[in-house]
C-alpha cells in the first residue's frame, strides 16, 4: 500500500508502492513538456537527456521517501517511458530485467548478452550489480486496473537470475497488481518477476527511472 516507507519490507519483498512524490499540477507540466500529450507517441529508453526529465530525476532521487531505498551514491542512470492505451496496447509476458545500458563494452568475466537498442550499448551483469539497482516508475495518469497495471511476484528478487521455465511458474502461483496513484510511484527491484496485461481502458503513461551505484570493473553507466 501506499503510505510510509518501510524499507526492511521493500528488501523483503521487492516493491512498495509510493505515495504521490509530485502534483497533480506538475504531472501536467511534465506531459506538455515531454510532448506526451499524444498517448499514440511511441515509448522510448533515452529520456534522461532531456532537462525535465533529469529535474524530476534529481528531485525523485533525493525525496525522502525514495532515498532510503538507495544504494549509497546511487543516482538516476537511464529512464525510460511507457505509455498505454487501447491504441497503443500490449501486454508483458512475466520476466525480470537484466540488462543495464553502458557507455562501452569491455570483455569482463560474468558480463553477457551484449545488444544495442536505440544506439545505447546494453549489457547483462552479474547478479550482485543487479542486486543493487532500484527502478522508480513515476505514473502521470490516474491509474486504475483498467490500464493493465504492473503486477509483480513478490520475494522473487532474491532468487537471483532465474530460468525462464521458474520464471513463468513463480508467476503461476499469483502476482500484486500494483495500482499507483497519479504522481506516486512503484519502486521495485529490477530482478522481481513482473507481468503486465493490455489496456481495456483509459492511459497509462509511466516515467520508469533506474537508480544505480558507480560500475565496477572499468564499466560506465551510458549517461
Amino acid at each position: 500500500m501506499a503510505g510510509s516507507i518501510d524499507t526492511d519490507d521493500f528488501h523483503a519483498q521487492g516493491f512498495c508502492i509510493l505515495a504521490p512524490l509530485i502534483s497533480s499540477t506538475l504531472c501536467d507540466r511534465l506531459c506538455e513538456r515531454l510532448g506526451l500529450l499524444d498517448a499514440r507517441r511511441p515509448g522510448s529508453r533515452r529520456l534522461l537527456g532531456l532537462e525535465p526529465v533529469a529535474h524530476a530525476a534529481a528531485a525523485i532521487g533525493s525525496h525522502p521517501s525514495v532515498r532510503p531505498l538507495l544504494a549509497e551514491r546511487a543516482k538516476a542512470v537511464q529512464c525510460t517511458l511507457f505509455i498505454k492505451d487501447v491504441t497503443t496496447n500490449w501486454s508483458v509476458t512475466p520476466h525480470q530485467d537484466l540488462s543495464i545500458p553502458v557507455r562501452k563494452r569491455l570483455d569482463v568475466p560474468g558480463w553477457s548478452g551484449w545488444s544495442v537498442k536505440e544506439g545505447v550499448l546494453f549489457v547483462q551483469p552479474p547478479v550482485a550489480v543487479l542486486e543493487q539497482l532500484v527502478a522508480v516508475r513515476l505514473q502521470l495518469d490516474h491509474d486504475s486496473e483498467a490500464t493493465g497495471p504492473l503486477e509483480v511476484v513478490a520475494g522473487t528478487h532474491r532468487l537471483g537470475r532465474l530460468p525462464s521455465g521458474d520464471v513463468s511458474r513463480w508467476a503461476s502461483q499469483g502476482t500484486v497488481r500494483c495500482v499507483v496513484p497519479r504522481g506516486g510511484a512503484l519502486a521495485m527491484r529490477p530482478l522481481i518477476v513482473h507481468t503486465s496485461g493490455k489496456s481495456t481502458g483509459g492511459v497509462r503513461r509511466v516515467l520508469h527511472f533506474l537508480f544505480g551505484p558507480p560500475l565496477p570493473a572499468g564499466l560506465c553507466w551510458a549517461d
